[in-house]
């Protein structure tokens, strides 16, 4: 019986991601278009409110034939989009009807394992704007998930636990965006390199590579790479807004920080440009990874004094 209510809840969560994707879009454009003093979807229904369903009623209704013989270039869509489900079994429920005791760890394996359908699908794509979209994809993806690994290794050293649901009990007198607020900052930099946001969608780049790793795929296959993206965006916004403020998920302030994230992220693709691929990889390496290793030892080292005194007391 409680196997069945964890299906329902679970297909229920996914169901309502779905039907927050097709909004967050239509408020995206609606943003970005107040940005650049226009007026963005207007048109269809009340102010536009049914822009997403005909977006979405059209790429479905289009026309398939496939541009390569591999089975990879149908599934690896299907496969982008699997991974982005399952990352939202960590979600934060309210009686906690998952609760898997190494959820840092699962989510350090599902992002690590979100690189290989965006290099397959620009692989099989056999196109040179698509296979170059790709390359960019695992050197990109793959240098700021250690970042982003490092700074979960901060905070499972902050909370001494591997669980996520950890994060909002260890936060009950002070956030940790209070006192760790440059890895706060640097989470949110190496969240949109993660996510292909601009100033750093360069495996998407528009003006060099067309549409990059996605340019042979339309119709169906093409909204599950851009639903994707999109529950992708919602999950990081979740998971930054859990990590360094530890809301609960049923609170009003849990959900004005969330959305405070999800504005910031689109904000920042109406006012930035798009910067060089080599300056990109140098802030990587060796700017931003220099720094979160000092840092950890920073955080170790004042721990361990705090340790010390306690004993000592």
């Amino acid at each position: 019986m409680m196997i069945m209510i964890n299906l329902l809840n679970y297909i229920l969560l996914v169901i309502m991601i779905l039907i927050s994707v097709a909004f967050l879009t239509l408020f995206e454009r609606k943003l970005l278009g107040y940005i650049q003093v226009r007026k963005g979807p207007n048109k269809n229904g009340f102010n536009g409110l049914f822009q997403p369903f005909m977006d979405a009623l059209k790429l479905l209704t289009k026309e398939i034939f496939y541009l390569s013989n591999s089975l990879m270039y149908l599934f690896s869509p299907m496969i982008m989009f699997f991974l982005s489900m399952i990352l939202w079994l960590i979600y934060p429920w309210i009686y906690k009807f998952y609760s898997i005791d190494f959820s840092i760890i699962y989510l350090m394996l599902i992002l690590s394992l979100m690189v290989y359908p965006v290099m397959i699908i620009g692989w099989v794509s056999m196109c040179n704007y698509s296979i170059l979209g790709s390359l960019r994809s695992v050197s990109q993806m793959i240098s700021f998930e250690i970042l982003l690994f490092m700074m979960f290794f901060i905070s499972m050293l902050m909370i001494e636990d591997y669980s996520f649901f950890s994060f909002v009990s260890s936060q009950k007198n002070i956030s940790f965006m209070f006192f760790m607020y440059p890895l706060y900052l640097i989470f949110i930099i190496s969240m949109l390199i993660d996510l292909n946001r601009i100033p750093f969608d360069l495996i998407e780049g528009e003006s060099e590579l067309v549409s990059g790793f996605n340019l042979e795929y339309f119709s169906s296959l093409f909204v599950l790479i851009f639903l994707s993206e999109y529950m992708n965006i919602m999950f990081m916004s979740m998971i930054l807004t859990v990590m360094f403020f530890g809301f609960n998920n049923w609170s009003l302030i849990f959900l004005l920080v969330y959305m405070y994230h999800l504005i910031l992220l689109i904000m920042v693709r109406g006012v930035l440009p798009r910067i060089r691929y080599d300056i990109l990889m140098k802030m990587c390496w060796f700017e931003l990874l220099m720094f979160i290793l000092l840092y950890s030892l920073f955080i170790y080292l004042m721990k361990e004094l705090m340790m010390l005194n306690f004993k000592i007391l």
